[in-house]
């Protein structure tokens, strides 16, 4: 048995969570996965901001370890390496969990492994899975990103595809702004999609060229304002728009956004050769994304692994699980270990 315990910070969220894995069989097992959310504190300003959000890791943080440690009875004597998130996020967010586990590390005389939170998600899929689903096309769709890798194993990890400017997660945010229906709008969106007509509104969907794995939702993000503000409009009242035109504006939109998600990561396999898809991050909680994904791959006889509902937005289970696969590996950091805002670290 290896245990680990885990530290996310990179963005909104404070997470710690312990989780295990055993020479036995490769299902990772999650004894606890806290979460302190800050959604109210960011609300009214319609977005994440970077010192409040530090401010609110500094204040969780060590309450989340030891009502972790507690909830699970380990002691820091039984862990065996401590994880923690090193890149991609906001850097000051990033600094109290790598500061934060490198005082712990010191302290409890345990190893120390940062983790690429990106490829966690990519990887998220296989928390609790009898066996690892490798090799596979990952699709990380959240609000900082949306990348297609190809993970031949936990630690060989490739990049295919990302976007190039507003990430799905972000888009989906921003359309919830412009219909004004509150923050964090992905979740509301989806909601509300759910009574729309999905056919109202024939928004682009943008495929690049040919054969790119790329994404691009900035342009559909444009078409919506449009839509509701007037053509070269960018603001503008919501007088006049029916709550049965807004359910239908954010099912066309989401349609459009799993258009491309869809066929993109469909397009990743075909040039891989994979036969299995993994899908993490906190779009990946989407209700359309995972009917329609789940439809396509069905069809085309491609196995798919969803990430848990409970694990698609940012926590530190993911954090933890993928650090033990590197660990059990060999991998390590030392005490200096830094972060870093860039996703490619």
């Amino acid at each position: 048995m290896t245990l680990a315990l885990g530290i996310e910070t990179s963005c909104d969220e404070t997470s710690v969570a312990i989780v295990e894995t055993s020479a036995n069989d490769e299902r990772t097992r999650v004894h606890c996965n806290l979460v302190a959310t800050q959604f109210d504190l960011h609300a009214k300003f319609g977005g994440v901001v970077p010192e409040i959000a530090s401010r609110a890791h500094l204040q969780k943080l060590d309450l989340l370890v030891r009502e972790a440690l507690e909830e699970t009875g380990v002691s820091p004597a039984d862990l065996d390496v401590i994880c923690v998130t090193r890149a991609p996020g906001l850097i000051g967010a990033l600094l109290v969990g790598v500061t934060a586990a490198r005082t712990l590390a010191w302290s409890w005389d345990k190893p120390l492994l940062g983790v690429n939170h990106i490829h966690a998600h990519a990887t998220s899929a296989a928390i609790e899975l009898d066996a690892a689903p490798w090799p596979a096309v990952a699709l990380v769709v959240s609000g900082g990103h949306t990348s297609l890798y190809a993970v031949q194993d936990w630690d060989n990890i490739s990049s295919l595809g990302a976007t190039i400017d507003d990430a799905a997660g972000e888009a989906f945010d921003k359309v919830a702004a412009i219909l004004a229906l509150g923050y964090p709008g992905g979740p509301i969106v989806d909601r509300r999609a759910a009574g729309g007509n999905a056919a109202a509104v024939e928004f682009p969907r943008s495929m690049l060229r040919g054969d790119s794995l790329d994404f691009s939702f900035s342009g559909l993000k444009t078409a919506v304002l449009y839509e509701v503000h007037g053509r070269g409009r960018t603001s503008g009242g919501l007088d006049g728009i029916t709550d049965e035109r807004i359910a239908d504006l954010c099912a066309s939109f989401s349609q459009a956004v799993v258009d491309v998600l869809v066929a993109k990561t469909l397009m990743a396999v075909r040039k891989t050769g994979a036969k299995t898809i993994v899908v993490g991050g906190g779009v990946a909680a989407n209700s359309a994304l995972r009917r329609e994904l789940a439809a396509a791959c069905e069809r085309d006889g491609v196995a798919l692994h969803l990430t848990p509902m409970r694990y698609c937005t940012d926590n530190a289970a993911m954090i933890a699980s993928h650090g033990l696969r590197l660990f059990e590996r060999g991998h390590r950091s030392d005490l200096a270990l830094g972060a870093s805002a860039n996703a490619a670290e």
